[in-house]
């Protein structure tokens, strides 16, 4: 299977603080790729590497093959690649259907000059077309009834919702989810679990989530990563990493707690079957 994303050898520092050392890992086309970690760990370091916002101090990142280590993060969302943020990053005065189409600024073709001719030039049909596909993004993720909503006002989880809607404003090929439920309780979760799933079967996007619910990491991740301390510690099947004693030690603690995890994964595994 052809590779996504590949990382190699990256590694970040911040003056004499190593955020990353060496970090290594491919994530295939097709996948629903998950990073686990402690806190600290370095899991949004490495999602910053691969958008842009970071330059790593050592390594590469390939996209598709292509070497995007230099590129800034607008040119990797022209090439692709979209993301979340751990933060919720909406413009909160601003409506949840206007938030949306942000989303598909670079999308746009018509610019100030041609624009300002809305009726003679396509801008107007071109407004129409965006927002069509932004209104199938709000009825994908159930936001119809708050679509005109300000998105200050919204709940917390509602609010990650959109910022999800944003992101896939980009018709992005590669999403990068950074701990797309956090905050949230059960349901919210379970809701949030069954888009991302959607997102990678139905609309076909690979995906790359940072997660710390393991419940939710182990039920629908075909492969993970695991980093602690800014080094990979171990990969593969959540199964198999979630049994890895170095794993068990960083990040679960004891045995018994790692059973919890494997009691209280979601039902969403069997909905895919």
């Amino acid at each position: 299977m052809a590779s996504a994303l590949e990382v190699r050898g990256v590694s970040l520092r911040f003056g004499g603080v190593r955020a990353l050392t060496d970090v290594s890992f491919a994530v295939n086309n097709g996948e629903l790729f998950s990073i686990i970690g402690p806190n600290g760990a370095g899991k949004t370091s490495i999602v910053n590497c691969i958008s842009g916002r970071y330059t790593p101090t050592e390594g590469q990142l390939f996209y598709q093959g292509r070497d995007i280590t230099g590129l800034k993060p607008n040119a990797r969302a022209a090439l692709g690649i979209g993301r979340t943020f751990q933060n919720l990053a909406l413009f909160h005065h601003m409506s949840v259907l206007d938030n949306i189409m942000v989303g598909r600024h670079h999308l746009l073709k018509n610019n100030f000059i041609t624009g300002s001719l809305y009726w003679l030039t396509g801008a107007r049909r071109e407004e129409l077309e965006h927002r069509h596909k932004v209104e199938e993004i709000i009825d994908f993720l159930d936001l119809q009834s708050v679509r005109k909503a300000t998105a200050g006002t919204l709940s917390y989880g509602l609010r990650k919702r959109v910022e999800l809607a944003r992101a896939m404003a980009l018709e992005p090929k590669l999403i990068l989810l950074d701990e797309p439920m956090a905050g949230m309780n059960f349901e919210e979760k379970e809701d949030m679990a069954r888009y991302i799933v959607d997102l990678n079967e139905e609309y076909g996007m690979t995906v790359m989530m940072i997660e710390h619910d393991m419940g939710v990491v182990m039920d629908i991740s075909h492969r993970v990563t695991v980093l602690d301390f800014g080094r990979k510690i171990a990969e593969g099947d959540p199964v198999a990493v979630l049994d890895d004693p170095h794993v068990r030690k960083a990040y679960l603690g004891e045995e018994d707690e790692v059973l919890d995890v494997l009691d209280d994964t979601l039902p969403i595994a069997e909905a895919r079957a």
